[in-house]
Parts: structure tokens; C-alpha cells; sequence
């Protein structure tokens, strides 16, 4: 019988990160892929994203609604529930062998709690990083301690896992699934680029990202309101915004980005979501990537993209050296998106390291999946350091 790998996937991040992984599964002939949608896909405000992965050709094996109507806290962790619940229906009809999970969602805690609790193993991806500006921090280390294989996009990382308890031979670095599409996935060029978004591009480009730093809520829209200040300094600029994730807060930015957009209509374009072709097409475009979202961590530098990255959502990240920090203060935005312009620090990337990888990270996913001894998968065991480590 052909193993049964269930996917869950929950926004159009993750999903772009996930897709030659969901293809491959699909493709292969001793494999089965369950895949199950939740999340932002199934809602509209956030581009009703289960379209994509339809027209994508992908089979979808369960539709989980988790009732995102709100990001109030409270709203959060009752969407959460739903999404247990969900899940663990799906999981029980569905049967699969191995669920895979990607970072560090509310979402993917739900399906981690419920597939653990119907004792099925879970492969975890992006494990042991750390974003200590987000409440997906407390998340991301959760699901490591209820997965049974981990699949880490760096070195620091792999071991930052063993560190939590988890044995050495369960944790692999693949490197960055997102960054399989530097090799795989055949970019629009700006012409058909232009074409698909129904608009030019300037001479001067910037992709922009901001979501909410969850353990900072009450900020999240002054701070948004310093990043589209700073945006009016280089009115040469054509602005390319999507709406933030459904996290708290998030709801409180999009009335600001939707008014700054129509006060700037032919230069600034807002989309809902741009879909993962025309996301990683623009990151050849674009003279800068502007936010905090982890695209502009991981993936933006590897597609030869500066990033300004804005606040602590993302602190505690590897960084390659594409990547200017900043506060989330309108004069310190501007500065960082001066400095990402200037020649000589673009003169300066030309020789620039990923320290997430080279775009590999499916087949060394598919190799464990396909060889891992489900009879001993199950049992997992705490994993103390050596004592000289300690």
C-alpha cells in the first residue's frame, strides 16, 4: 500500500513555500498526497487563495474552515479550536502516515495537536529559528517538541532542535524549501510581469510586506503609518503592497493601506495576495523588499533583492548580508531604503551567500519520507546533550 503524506497548508506563504514539495508528492508513484486546506485560503478578504492551488491542478483531499472573521486575540485562539477540530476530523477520515507542517502558525499548533493526539507522525519544516518578535516564536518550539522529523533550513537551526531534546538522526538540514523555485520554477519575465498585474513597472520598484509583530500588537499601526510616511520620500517609486497575514492585529493596518493606496493611485497597487509566480517574479524586478515578513529574510536574497527589514518581528534570524535591520520610525525606514539604493551597497552583494541554501530542499525531504521506518516513528525519545555540551 502506498504511503499516505498529508500536507497542510494554511496561507499563500506557506503554500508557495510548500509547492514543488506538494507537487512531488503528487507526481510520484509510490506516494499519496492528502492535502488538506485551512486558513487564509478559504477566506476572501485574503485573496481566496484555494483557487490558486485548484487552478495549480492539485487535489484537495479536506477544506478545514476555521471561522477567520476576526484577529482579536480572543477570536485567534477560538479559530484555533476550530481548526483542532477540524483537523482532527480530516486526519481521522484521511488516515495518512505522515503529516508535514510548515513553521509556526496557530494553524499548524492545531494540526500538530491534533495529529499528535491521534498518534500520527508529524514532519515539521523551519524548525528551531527563532522570531522573538512574534507570538509564532512560542508556536514554532511547540510543534518541534510534538514532531517526530524535522527538517531544518540551516545548521544553527538543526542543532537548535537537538538543543530542545529531539534525537540527531531525526533532524535534517534540507536548506529553505522556498528556495527550490530559484531552480525549478520558470519566472515572467518584466513584459509578461507587467502584463499579468495590468500595470508598468518603474524605473525605481518596491515590493512591500508588513504584518503585524503579534507580541506588540498596539503598535502595529503606527508602525504601519511610519512605513507608508517613509514610503512618501521616494515618490519616483512604484509601490507593489500586499495585505499582511491573518494575525493579530493585521485587520488595523488594511484600512491604511487601502487609503494610502488610493491616494496614490497609478503608482501604488495593493493586492490581496500576488499568487507565488508573480511574488518571486517581482523579487527580480524590485530595487528593494520593504517590511518584516520572512520572505524578505529568507527567500528575497537569494533572487539578488535588498531587504529593509523593520522592527523585531524577525529578530533572531540568519540574515545574509543583503539585509538591512532597522526600527519601525519613518526617518530610519527612509535611511535603510537610501542605504539599500546606493551603489556601493549594491556594488557589495555581487559575491552575497544564502545562508539558507541553494535551492535542493524537496528531494532531501522526499528521500526521508520515503525511507523512514513508520513502526519506530511513533515513539520518541528526550535526547540530553552531552555532558561536555551542557
Amino acid at each position: 500500500m502506498m504511503r499516505r503524506i498529508a500536507v497542510v497548508t494554511g496561507t499563500r506563504a506557506d503554500y508557495g513555500l510548500l509547492y514543488w514539495l506538494i507537487h512531488d508528492l503528487h507526481q510520484a508513484q509510490d506516494l499519496e498526497l492528502q492535502l488538506i486546506v485551512t486558513g487564509m485560503h478559504l477566506v476572501p478578504l485574503f485573496g481566496h487563495t484555494v483557487d490558486v492551488i485548484e487552478q495549480d491542478g492539485f487535489p484537495i483531499a479536506a477544506r478545514v474552515d476555521i471561522d477567520l472573521d476576526s484577529d482579536e486575540p480572543e477570536a485567534v485562539a477560538r479559530s484555533t479550536g476550530l481548526a483542532t477540530i477540524g483537523l482532527a476530523e480530516a486526519f481521522a477520515r484521511l488516515r495518512p502516515d505522515i503529516v508535514v507542517i510548515l513553521g509556526d502558525r496557530f494553524e499548524m499548533l492545531a494540526a500538530a495537536s491534533a495529529a499528535f493526539i491521534q498518534r500520527v507522525p508529524i514532519a515539521h519544516i523551519h524548525g528551531g529559528e527563532v522570531t522573538e518578535g512574534a507570538l509564532d516564536e512560542g508556536f514554532r518550539h511547540a510543534i518541534t517538541k510534538l514532531a517526530h522529523l524535522h527538517f531544518t533550513a540551516a545548521e544553527p537551526y538543526r542543532r537548535r532542535v537537538i538543543q530542545m531534546g529531539e534525537s540527531p538522526e531525526r533532524v535534517f538540514e534540507v536548506g529553505a524549501p522556498g528556495l527550490d523555485h530559484l531552480r525549478r520554477t520558470p519566472l515572467l519575465s518584466r513584459a509578461e510581469l507587467e502584463a499579468s498585474l495590468g500595470f508598468p513597472l518603474g524605473q525605481t520598484n518596491f515590493l512591500v510586506t508588513f504584518h503585524p509583530a503579534t507580541l506588540d500588537v498596539t503598535d502595529a499601526a503606527t508602525q504601519c503609518r511610519a512605513l507608508l510616511t517613509a514610503l512618501d520620500a521616494f515618490p519616483e517609486a512604484t509601490v507593489v503592497i500586499t495585505l499582511p497575514n491573518a494575525d493579530p492585529g493585521g485587520r488595523a493596518i488594511i484600512p491604511l493601506l487601502e487609503a494610502y493606496a488610493g491616494r496614490h493611485a497609478g503608482r501604488v497597487h495593493l493586492r490581496a495576495s500576488l499568487g507565488q509566480l508573480r511574488y518571486l517574479s517581482l523579487l527580480c524586478q524590485v530595487q528593494t523588499v520593504i517590511g518584516n515578513s520572512s520572505s524578505g529574510i529568507i527567500e528575497a536574497p537569494s533572487f539578488g533583492a535588498p531587504t529593509v527589514n523593520i522592527g523585531d518581528r524577525q529578530q533572531g534570524r540568519l540574515r545574509a548580508a543583503s539585509v538591512i535591520d532597522c526600527a519601525p520610525t519613518s526617518a530610519d525606514i527612509v535611511a535603510a531604503i537610501r542605504r539599500s539604493l546606493s551603489a556601493d551597497f549594491r556594488a557589495a552583494l555581487k559575491n552575497r551567500v544564502n545562508p539558507y541554501g541553494a535551492g535542493d530542499a524537496t528531494g532531501r525531504m522526499m528521500a526521508v519520507l520515503r525511507q523512514v521506518d513508520l513502526d519506530t516513528l511513533r515513539r520518541k525519545t528526550f535526547y540530553d546533550l552531552p555532558s561536555e555540551c551542557v
